[in-house]
């Protein structure tokens, strides 16, 4: 059963179920919506992640529909080689992204993924898979590099964004950003950490994801592409 809430004051968020396992997700919509994306958080975070849930409302005050959702059940977060288990977690996001496929709200929308963390691993991982339909990643803070030998087969347009003070993710993230075959660009948020917690810090990263998913995502951007 879906339950209306109102987390942001802005627009409404319908609490959803994802596959059979009933995980717990919010669904925002906007209407005329340019399209949708969804988030995976990294460890120990979830659908109500502060940080997720600020660029989830500037994204939807853009144009965006946006679906942020647990990747794990209350049982296999006890277990926690489940939260650091890349593979699994991009399971959840393709069957997330396939619910968001058969869904009358989302079918026609164009699908992204903006992932934190060990979920932006799980993110590429994701849009790596064939006939994921996913048409741009985001990155911020991200461990890409957990994503292995799947980073050669992503076919999404990725951006990987990183805090300037985040030095050895840094590395990590040039090192996966040459393994890439895509549309591709590193962004580095002049002295931010690895949370983004500095003032301004997640404003910048907000700004260069509208960017992103406006060239790659939006529906004007997949129609320029020649696509549907």
């Amino acid at each position: 059963m879906e339950t209306q809430l109102l987390l942001d004051g802005f627009h409404d968020n319908i609490a959803v179920e994802i596959g059979s396992m009933g995980l717990p997700a919010l669904l925002g919509m906007r209407e005329a919506s340019q399209g949708l994306v969804i988030f995976a958080h990294g460890s120990g975070s979830g659908r109500f992640s502060p940080r997720n849930n600020h660029v989830a409302q500037r994204l939807r005050a853009v144009g965006f529909s946006t679906l942020l959702l647990d990747l794990l059940t209350e049982e296999e977060e006890q277990d926690r080689r489940n939260v650091f288990d890349v593979g699994l977690l991009a399971q959840r996001l393709a069957l997330a992204n396939e619910w968001a496929g058969d869904d009358a709200r989302t079918r026609d929308l164009p699908v992204g993924y903006f992932g934190a963390s060990t979920g932006a691993a799980a993110a590429l991982m994701a849009a790596a898979l064939p006939h994921s339909r996913i048409r741009a990643v985001v990155s911020r803070g991200g461990r890409p590099d957990l994503a292995g030998a799947s980073l050669a087969s992503v076919q999404a347009p990725t951006l990987l964004i990183v805090g300037s003070l985040d030095e050895g993710v840094i590395e990590l993230n040039r090192a996966a950003l040459d393994q890439l075959n895509v549309p591709k660009e590193l962004v580095l948020v002049a002295g931010a950490g690895h949370l983004f917690e500095e003032p301004g810090a997640l404003d910048e990263v907000v700004a260069h994801s509208s960017r992103w998913f406006m060239s790659h995502l939006s529906r004007t951007a997949t129609l320029n592409d020649g696509e549907v």
